[in-house]
């Protein structure tokens, strides 16, 4: 392999390892765009030796950490700031298509977590719409639409969703006509319903579905058929599930898993 080959592919390896220590895991997918190359390119580099990445059904590892980490291969606790570059470019994908449903005029509501500021950054900047929102992420995620109204609900900070919760957010919510509410979710399952790793928000995430004219689930793929331990609400409770792209279709009512052909 001649030399400027060899700086090439070692440069584009110190890329990989620096985001996938970031994010703790990546897809091979999600890599191979991050890096503009093809997944064929990336699959061979990470067969060469030496190669500190690892692949294991589809997910990429730095072997490092694989052995820094002592026994426990449970999967670390939630948080927005290790989350958010994971699945990015399916997040982005995503948000992308929940954007396509917020209308000028619309009061909407937008949920914690590291899908939703890519439905905001998707949405026009002179869009006139309402913002109801109860995290730090989201309100400055909103500050770049010029005519959008943003409501911050207060409370106490929980550091791990950056998100602040109280009673008075939640009598809040009961007073606010919210005509489209976007709600995340860590797990999608067509028997458990929609789910989440941390139990503090799901107060407010189920005060939005239940005063919202119209609630959706916008997850990346990722999340589908995945089971968490806080139950957001059943599948029926939401008008659609957006996701990234086409996915086996869920056991749900015909219409409710929206794709990227919206």
């Amino acid at each position: 392999m001649s030399e400027p080959v060899n700086r090439r592919r070692g440069d584009r390896m110190a890329r990989l390892l620096q985001l996938v220590t970031l994010s703790g895991t990546l897809t091979l997918s999600d890599a191979a765009r991050s890096l503009g190359v093809s997944s064929m390119t990336l699959r061979r580099d990470l067969a060469e030796p030496g190669c500190s990445v690892e692949m294991r059904d589809g997910q990429l590892f730095s072997r490092d950490r694989d052995e820094r980490r002592d026994v426990d291969d449970a999967e670390p606790p939630y948080s927005v700031e290790r989350n958010q570059s994971m699945h990015f470019v399916a997040k982005m994908a995503a948000g992308r298509n929940a954007a396509r449903l917020v209308e000028p005029g619309d009061t909407i509501y937008v949920d914690s977590g590291t899908t939703m500021p890519h439905l905001l950054a998707a949405l026009p900047a002179s869009l006139p719409v309402t913002i109801v929102c109860n995290a730090l992420n989201i309100a400055i995620a909103a500050t770049r639409l010029v005519r959008a109204r943003v409501h911050l609900l207060g409370g106490v900070l929980e550091p791990a969703s950056q998100s602040f919760f109280s009673e008075e957010a939640l009598l809040a919510l009961t007073r606010i006509r919210v005509d489209k509410a976007f709600i995340s979710a860590g797990g999608i399952s067509e028997h458990v319903g929609a789910t989440f790793s941390l139990f503090a928000p799901i107060p407010g995430k189920r005060a939005a579905i239940d005063h919202a004219r119209l609630s959706f689930a916008v997850v990346d793929s990722s999340k589908l058929r995945q089971v968490r331990p806080a139950l957001i609400a059943p599948l029926f409770r939401f008008e659609q599930i957006i996701t990234d792209r086409s996915v086996p279709a869920l056991d749900v009512p015909a219409g409710q898993v929206q794709r990227d052909r919206i």
